[in-house]
């Protein structure tokens, strides 16, 4: 893979992905885009990987799609080429992804972060949708997963006006889940990774597809569903597991089974 670095042991059960384009600060081309899919898949089938972590650099994420490729393209051009099927398979990975964020998550790069189930980010990060000052708009989910994540006022903000939002204040709009330092930023993602790598991997998938769901459907579906992955949970040797590892007062030792 050219434009993309993966470690799928970095530590114990975390896999790592390293965008890896840092003359371009990490623009996503569609050689990079086609690499994290491929990756992605191969390491959701990976047993031995339980979750995963995707970064860019210090200086950037990602900042945004590769402009070039894109400049000269016609409306049909751009509908026969269908880059986002590739992140339509990218939102279907079933392990829990990690973004952990420094520098520039623009365009593109914030719409990927959006699509990890959690976000890590440095004080130095900074996130944003400025496709507006180029003429276009969001296209792989900008729209709509910054406005579930902040709301219709201050996402209808940062999208027609392109402005960027700090880590800090996406910390308290509820975009991220934490900022550090910019020294202890992957060190902080890859705590968060190991504590989830701890539990049960058939439950933490289950988990991740009855959250994502919440978002995709009303209450009273999204009820039924998390009542049929809760009884889904029980077919596992993890939750026997899990459940007499309590009784006995012993620490579980999960096999993902």
């Amino acid at each position: 893979m050219e434009f993309i670095l993966v470690t799928p042991q970095s530590q114990p059960h975390v896999a790592l992905i390293q965008l890896n384009r840092p003359k371009e600060l990490n623009a996503l081309n569609l050689q990079l885009m086609g690499e994290l899919r491929d990756a992605l898949k191969a390491l959701d089938e990976d047993d031995a990987v339980r979750v995963i972590i995707i970064t860019g650099n210090e200086r950037a994420f990602a900042a945004g799609a590769d402009i070039k490729q894109m400049a000269g393209k016609t409306a049909i051009d751009m509908l026969n080429i269908d880059q986002f099927s590739t992140w339509d398979q990218i939102r279907k990975t079933k392990k829990p992804i990690i973004a952990a964020v420094s520098g520039f998550a623009l365009g593109g790069g914030c719409e990927l972060a959006m699509t990890c189930d959690m976000i890590v980010a440095s004080e130095a990060a900074q996130f944003g949708q400025p496709e507006i000052k180029i003429g276009v708009m969001p296209g792989a989910g900008g729209t709509q997963r910054l406005t579930k994540a902040i709301g219709k006022a201050k996402a209808m903000e940062m999208v027609l006006t392109g402005k960027f939002m700090s880590a800090l204040e996406a910390e308290k709009h509820g975009l991220i889940n934490r900022v550090v330092p910019v020294e202890l930023y992957l060190e902080e993602a890859f705590k968060l990774a190991a504590e989830i790598a701890q539990m049960s991997p058939v439950a933490a998938k289950l988990a991740k597809e009855a959250v994502n769901r919440s978002f995709e459907t009303n209450l009273d579906e999204g009820l039924y569903f998390e009542r049929k992955n809760f009884y889904l949970c029980f077919a596992s040797e993890d939750q026997k597991e899990g459940m007499n590892a309590f009784v006995e007062k012993r620490r579980p030792e999960f096999k993902g089974r």
